[in-house]
């Protein structure tokens, strides 16, 4: 792969996590616990919506082929999008939307903070940006697995549970291929490696907090980030992008 389409499908990789992970949350709207909640989740959908748009503003203009953010939101099937597959998991109850998130926040903390240094200033730029609403969304997902892992009985064995479903995903936060190593070789983006000594502090200081137990390390077969997901990108597919498809090149 050359550098030009490594730094390409890097930025797919994060604009395509922040899309699908905007669209999860978006689910939640008129279906949260409370009011406040529900104004919150919608909140944080809106950032990782913005952030998705600027990621893949730019890698449709690195790309060259004509395809602008529109486009590469809802003109390509689930085994073109690199997301996460953590991103793409359910809802489920709230305990697993928090847990969702509070995994992905830690992760972006580091990752963000990283990328803000980047040779790519036009991404260092999209990263101290999305570093300011990272850290909003951690004390978010953070208080809420808090409240939930040391609230009542029921609420802690959920949340519990909700965390030995979704860390089985964590692998692939750093599991570098190729691109990764690319990234890195040119100072675009981190060694994966390196960021997960903070992420992990940051995961026990949080669980110790919430009085949560750490699940054993999983091994883990979905490598969403190469095109390999979960049944569920599909299903979230079909409904984000119908009404695009349905109308294909409409305005409005």
């Amino acid at each position: 792969m050359s550098a030009p389409d490594a730094r390409v499908r890097y930025l797919l990789r994060l604009g395509d996590t922040s899309l699908v992970l905007g669209q999860r949350l978006g689910e939640w709207v008129g279906h949260a616990p409370a009011l406040e909640e529900d104004l919150g989740l919608a909140n944080l959908a809106l950032d990782f919506v913005g952030q998705a748009r600027l990621l893949l503003s730019y890698a449709g203009e690195l790309e060259g082929s004509g395809r602008d953010e529109d486009a590469l939101a809802f003109l390509r099937d689930a085994h073109e999008f690199a997301n996460l597959a953590l991103a793409e998991q359910p809802n489920g109850d709230f305990g697993d939307t928090i847990v969702r998130q509070w995994l992905i926040d830690t992760w972006q903390l580091q990752l963000y903070a990283a990328l803000s240094t980047s040779t790519d200033e036009r991404l260092a730029a999209i990263a101290a940006k999305s570093l300011k609403e990272t850290r909003y969304h951690h004390r978010f997902s953070s208080g809420w697995l808090a409240r939930l892992g040391d609230g009542t009985p029921e609420s802690h064995a959920r949340v519990q549970a909700s965390l030995e479903n979704l860390w089985r995903f964590t692998g692939e936060l750093f599991a570098p291929d190729a691109v990764d190593e690319a990234m890195a070789a040119a100072g675009i983006g981190p060694q994966l490696a390196g960021l997960e000594p903070a992420w992990s502090a940051l995961i026990d200081a949080d669980l110790k907090e919430a009085t949560l137990r750490r699940p054993a390390p999983q091994p883990f077969p979905w490598h969403g980030k190469r095109g390999v997901h979960t049944e569920h990108l599909s299903h979230l597919l079909a409904e984000m992008q119908q009404l695009p498809r349905s109308l294909p090149g409409a305005r409005w």
